[in-house]
């Protein structure tokens, strides 16, 4: 997609522009990168926000960790996209390219062995990739997610702030890639209880949790209804949904409801093929 004033302020309010234009003007933007299509920025406002935005996609993938909740791209992002237009940043995909090209193997192995001994997100991301199915339950990967909100105001049980949840989808995805619905589905469900359980302690950016809900839940039902041909498979699974229906946070019930309907359609409809 290319990047022009016109593109940007697709994604954006007048607003919201011309905020973005303010923030670019008085020199805000720092620590800016590119590799490949992908641009990563840190922005200051009230506090240092990374911000990161693809290129070459529709709209962007616009993200950054304020507490925007308005419509569209928030200011952070919009001064990141408006640096590209004027000045956008070196690839260093080649760069990146040829210290692969000339790593030593063992070295590189060494290396990313030590990464993923130390950093849980990133080996179930790698696993996932090279085929492995997840090991990790569902409580196990809600124990993590549930962290999250606890860590964001730990004074308090009300949550003002967003919250990232990019790890988790990034990880289904990178299982849907790889075909493994069940797994994908297992991260998914994760999201969906925890999303449920915690929604009525936040207190700002209703949007931005909604969103996550939602897409949490479609992809709950896609990969259900693609992974499982076992009856009690699915039967287990929308008995989870509309359980959610009378247990779950007042104002997402009717969500579940419809998630459960959606799901006995998919299955009823493949059965069918």
């Amino acid at each position: 997609m290319d990047v022009t004033e016109d593109t940007v302020r697709d994604v954006c309010t007048d607003a919201v522009f011309e905020r973005g234009e303010r923030y670019l003007a008085d020199g805000r933007i720092h620590e800016i990168h590119r590799v490949d299509t992908t641009v990563t920025a840190v922005v200051s406002g009230s506090r240092q926000y990374d911000v990161r935005v693809d290129l070459a996609t529709d709209g962007f993938a616009p993200w950054c960790d304020c507490p925007y909740d308005g419509p569209g791209a928030c200011k952070h992002v919009v001064a990141v996209l408006l640096r590209c237009v004027d000045d956008l940043p070196p690839d260093g995909g080649d760069r990146l390219d040829a210290a692969l090209d000339g790593a030593d193997a063992d070295e590189l192995r060494a290396f990313l062995r030590d990464e993923l001994a130390t950093d849980a997100d990133l080996r179930e991301r790698f696993l996932a990739r090279v085929g492995e199915s997840t090991r990790q339950s569902v409580d196990e990967l809600r124990t993590a997610i549930d962290r999250r909100f606890e860590e964001t105001n730990p004074e308090y049980h009300v949550v003002f702030e967003l919250i990232d949840f990019t790890q988790w989808f990034d990880l289904a995805n990178e299982y849907r890639e790889q075909g493994r619905y069940a797994s994908a589905a297992t991260v998914y469900r994760a999201l969906v209880e925890s999303l449920d359980d915690n929604m009525e302690r936040v207190d700002g950016a209703y949007d931005h949790f909604s969103r996550a809900f939602s897409r949490a839940l479609d992809g709950y039902v896609d990969c259900v209804a693609t992974a499982e041909r076992n009856a009690d498979a699915v039967t287990d699974a929308v008995a989870f949904l509309n359980e959610r229906v009378t247990s779950g946070t007042p104002f997402l019930t009717e969500h579940f409801g419809t998630a459960a309907a959606e799901l006995q359609e998919k299955v009823g409809e493949q059965s069918c093929e």
